[in-house]
């Protein structure tokens, strides 16, 4: 029974399933493709990823999730039970607990929206997890200790930074700037300057070969390829690291904001916690090159990277799902429906 309790990351980029007893059994993009003559879906995950823009005019590639919240709930529910399927079978004789994250600046309705996308996916009962909480689980943190300690996940769509003492968020804030506003920075900027037109997945191979937050590699350069607005014509332009860096500047800043907004609502007995334990950071987007250092640099606390960011919040809802009995429905952090 317990082997098929799962614990779903739910990200804007993409989604992690943990089971029970496994471990990470599913790691795909958050990516589903359709085809718009007949509702018919074709691809879900990987496979969809690869279509991006690669389709006929018939064939739509929908990213369901933005902004950590689900955009579109039928297409959501497709591939959250497609996934689900993968993992416990098609016609499963117990119905798994599922353990979600969200995060923490959802509305009670995109909450609710999470909630009934997985019992519709065939949950039994589903928990809701902030994602700061999960993540810092998964990252291995005592959150039952009484000392504080600072949580910033950067995923696709939304970064979380999180303050968790004694099981719960003392102080919690979210901005709708990661990853995905990273990508963007960079399209633009090369429509802006080069009149080049390019697609979601030449711009994240920008930001992953050439991005950084702090003293990027001048030397660094990459060639990239893509359509060009005026002529209309194949073209390729070279970049630099240093061009990257400076594009990136402003939603870094605005990741470094949202930490120092934190660390102001911040009570002072856990603030003191804080400058002796530092920031720890988990998502995807904490493996942006440099951001521990700028971190460092901005706000004076020791910033360190958790082991395997892009797992971390995956990870905890596995932790979450072992220790489940222990936890009260009505906390802060975790809700039961």
């Amino acid at each position: 029974m317990f082997g098929r309790d799962i614990g779903i990351d739910l990200g804007t980029a993409n989604v992690l399933i943990f089971q029970r007893g496994k471990g990470i059994v599913i790691q795909e993009p958050s990516v589903v493709a359709v085809d718009q003559s007949d509702n018919r879906v074709l691809a879900v995950g990987d496979e969809a990823r690869r279509m991006l823009g690669r389709t006929p005019g018939n064939i739509a590639v929908i990213r369901p999730l933005r902004n950590g919240v689900i955009a579109d709930y039928a297409v959501t529910e497709v591939m959250l039970r497609h996934f689900i399927r993968r993992v416990c079978g098609r016609r499963p004789l117990v119905r798994p607990q599922i353990a979600v994250c969200v995060p923490s600046g959802v509305t009670s309705v995109e909450q609710r929206a999470v909630i009934e996308a997985c019992m519709q996916a065939g949950a039994k009962k589903v928990w809701v997890v902030s994602e700061p909480m999960a993540a810092a689980m998964g990252a291995g943190l005592n959150i039952a200790d009484p000392g504080g300690n600072l949580v910033v996940d950067i995923g696709g769509g939304t970064t979380d930074a999180a303050v968790i003492s004694l099981g719960g968020e003392v102080v919690a804030e979210s901005v709708r700037v990661a990853g995905d506003a990273l990508d963007e920075a960079i399209a633009r900027y090369l429509r802006r300057e080069f009149n080049l037109l390019i697609g979601e997945r030449t711009a994240e191979e920008v930001k992953l070969r050439l991005g950084c937050a702090w003293e990027p590699d001048e030397r660094l350069t990459m060639e990239v390829r893509g359509r060009d607005t005026v002529s209309g014509l194949p073209r390729l332009v070279t970049v630099s690291a240093l061009q990257v860096y400076q594009v990136l500047q402003e939603p870094v800043q605005a990741i470094v904001k949202l930490i120092r907004t934190v660390l102001e609502k911040t009570p002072p007995e856990l603030a003191g916690d804080i400058v002796q334990r530092g920031v720890v950071l988990t998502g995807g987007g904490a493996l942006l090159r440099g951001l521990a250092e700028l971190i460092r640099h901005e706000t004076g606390l020791e910033a360190a990277v958790a082991d395997e960011p892009s797992t971390c919040v995956a990870r905890g809802t596995g932790r979450l799902l072992e220790e489940i009995h222990r936890l009260p429905a009505d906390s802060a952090s975790f809700r039961v429906s």
